[in-house]
């Protein structure tokens, strides 16, 4: 009953507002004209029960398939906004130009709440089938919008609060939305920044993808905030003219629409050439270099860099000169804040898909200098993460200092942390000592195992990270300190939390995103790992330069099969162990150790019937030859379609969209890596 009058209540309301009669409440204008539309416009009856329509399978793949550059290009931001609003009853939606949802990221409980509302994927949204919401009305007035609760056209979506930007692409054309929808009954102003801000880096990666063959140039008229997401970016073409540009780019050059730039070329834009700026740019080591518009006196700082692809035509030499030199891979190493032990993000990459989401999202985090929480088992690398992840931070100039909480005595983490003055304590160096927080001041601060700290000392390290001062023992003297913070744990914290052995304001303090390294006994790209693991280890034996190896078909499979309970620290020391009994080119079962061999055998042995029979693919006399040329990377391909062609029992449009890749594209692929598409059951969904 009281539903009903609730109802009752709303549709009188919007009733009132729409024929300027007498209102209980004080309306925006947004949603009063929104009212209207819906009212008039529409005519939809705001008393009825209105569940959006879904659309059809078929039609849901063929919009996803026109709009997969920019789902791709969204799904890494979404991802990010969720775990920075960190609020499981919430949900980050992106919608086509028509309001259909074609993605979200959300927690189960969630979105099994509101899918009997139509909020789902694939359900449309626009006001002339939802009425007034978030992401239908910011389709149509083409601006930021919040719509809380009761401002909803329909009663039944009252208990929504939606916050929604508008995607535009390279063109200027609106193409999309950006949206988060909570239970909050207030106006959230954080989420819609924080969707403005995700926004634009949505549309920057857009247009990275759609012109990798272009030059770029960054800008802004503060030279902090160039490689930021408030920069100014210009797509500029092979021939010298500006071929899309950001929208932050339009406003500090003072244009209104993107027709007034497109086509010009870059000297009416700015008092410089494209060879110029290119060469500069180099010359400066890509930092921001001074620069002045060309019909007027405003100073901008600008950097130049040339085409992700090969170039052509005009530019080509600038580019080729102004290009950095590839940076080399960097030995995994397990060293200890040392510039020879990191590795840059993008070469810890060998083509896991787990790991390589982790590295996105680490990339897109790095320059807010947002603390960085490392989740994963002992020895999956996650000093080496951490070490990689400074390098390319702008705290890359200062060091990188490494604590680990589990190995220093309850007694001493304090002293170490924190510091102490001349003669704080019995033992104590004379002339004091700067803790590992003053340490790494201006630099980058790395806490391993920081499970193992004691509660008495997490409270004045939430204090440290809260005021960003330290005081050694037995000193009054206050130090200020500026680092980035990255953090690791092979425990669950979110479960010491619970139990309470760690401090849930600490917790969120460290977690301003958590990356999940994954075992290497899951990891896709064991065997190309594997290699270059064992190219560096042939590559600094007593400094030369010996010919690598290769595995024997045995080796392999036992390496593959084996669980790896030490993950990467133990297979470095596996390999130098073969890589040293190795007197040939090959290494063979006899040089491995027989721990690996015994449990590669009980791995096998647990292995059911089902699982055999399935790794055992037939596979006739030409295309054993084949296979047998086959390097590991592919080797590795087919086996992880194999796995998920078994997983989904053979359905080629299941795994297709699980590998985000088309149907026609998997055939070639199972062609190509000598898959008989005859075992397939190719019935598709309806």
């Amino acid at each position: 009953m009281t539903l009903v009058r609730s109802a009752s209540s709303h549709v009188a309301e919007i009733l009132n507002v729409v024929n300027n009669q007498l209102c209980t409440r004080e309306t925006s204008a947004l949603v009063t004209r929104s009212w209207a539309r819906c009212l008039r416009d529409f005519q939809l009856d705001p008393a009825q029960q209105r569940i959006p329509s879904v659309l059809t399978q078929p039609e849901f793949n063929e919009r996803r398939d026109r709009m997969s550059d920019l789902i791709s290009c969204a799904k890494l931001e979404m991802t990010t906004l969720y775990q920075q609003l960190a609020d499981p009853e919430l949900a980050v939606v992106l919608t086509d130009a028509d309001g259909v949802i074609m993605h979200m990221v959300s927690s189960t409980a969630f979105s099994q709440d509101v899918e009997p509302l139509g909020f789902r994927v694939g359900a449309l949204w626009s006001e002339r089938e939802a009425g007034t919401n978030g992401m239908g009305t910011c389709l149509v007035e083409g601006e930021p919008v919040a719509v809380r609760q009761d401002e909803h056209y329909f009663a039944q979506y009252t208990s929504l609060t939606c916050s929604a930007s508008p995607l535009f692409d390279d063109s200027g054309k609106l193409i999309g939305v950006l949206d988060v929808t909570s239970r909050s009954p207030l106006l959230q102003q954080h989420s819609l920044v924080l969707v403005g801000m995700s926004r634009q880096m949505i549309e920057n990666r857009l247009l990275d993808e759609r012109y990798k063959d272009a030059f770029q140039i960054h800008f802004h008229s503060r030279p902090e905030l160039v490689y930021t997401l408030h920069e100014g970016k210009l797509i500029i073409g092979q021939d010298g003219r500006v071929l899309a540009a950001n929208r932050s780019a339009l406003f500090q050059l003072g244009f209104r629409a993107l027709s007034g730039l497109l086509g010009k070329p870059i000297e009416e834009v700015f008092k410089t050439s494209l060879d110029e700026s290119l060469a500069r740019s180099a010359r400066n080591s890509f930092h921001p270099v001074p620069i002045y518009r060309a019909s007027a006196s405003n100073r901008f700082f600008m950097v130049a860099q040339p085409p992700q692809t090969a170039t052509a035509g005009i530019g080509r030499a600038a580019a080729t000169a102004a290009r950095p030199a590839p940076m080399a891979k960097k030995p995994l190493a397990e060293t200890r804040g040392t510039e020879h032990g990191a590795a840059a993000l993008g070469s810890l990459s060998f083509g896991d898909a787990q790991m390589d989401e982790q590295i996105r999202l680490a990339q897109r985090v790095i320059t807010r200098r947002i603390p960085i929480l490392l989740h994963g088992e002992t020895g999956c690398g996650k000093e080496v993460f951490a070490n990689a992840v400074h390098r390319m931070s702008p705290s890359c100039d200062g060091p990188f200092v490494a604590v680990n909480c589990a190995s220093l005595p309850e007694t001493l983490i304090e002293s170490e942390l924190f510091g102490y003055r001349a003669g704080a304590f019995t033992g104590a160096q004379r002339e004091g000592r700067r803790g590992k927080i003053i340490q790494a001041n201006g630099g980058t601060l790395f806490l391993d195992e920081i499970g193992d700290m004691p509660l008495a000392l997490q409270a004045r390290l939430l204090r440290v990270l809260e005021e960003r001062e330290v005081t050694p023992l037995g000193s009054e003297a206050v130090v200020k300190v500026d680092f980035h913070l990255v953090s690791a744990s092979h425990r669950d914290l979110t479960e010491l939390v619970r139990s309470g052995q760690f401090r849930e304001d600490l917790y969120y303090r460290l977690n301003g995103i958590e990356l999940h390294l994954p075992p290497l006994r899951e990891r896709t790209d064991r065997l190309e790992l594997m290699q270059h693991l064992l190219a560096e280890e042939c590559g600094q034996a007593d400094g030369g330069q010996e010919a690598v190896p290769t595995f024997s078909p045995d080796a392999v499979q036992a390496l593959l099969r084996y669980p790896w309970p030490g993950n990467i620290r133990q297979l470095r020391n596996v390999l130098r162990i073969a890589s040293a009994l190795c007197d040939g080119d090959t290494i063979e079962c006899e040089h491995l150790p027989a721990e690996i061999l015994r449990g590669a055998g009980q791995a096998d042995a647990q292995r059911t019937p089902a699982q055999h029979a399935d790794a055992a693919v037939d596979v006739d006399e030409d295309e054993a030859e084949a296979l047998a040329q086959f390097n590991a990377i592919q080797l590795n391909e087919r086996d992880t379609i194999l796995g998920l062609l078994q997983k989904h029992r053979w359905n080629i449009s299941t795994v297709a969209r699980s590998l985000s890749v088309s149907r026609n594209t998997l055939y070639r692929k199972m062609h190509r890596l000598h898959i008989k598409v005859t075992q397939a059951e190719t019935a598709d969904e309806p």
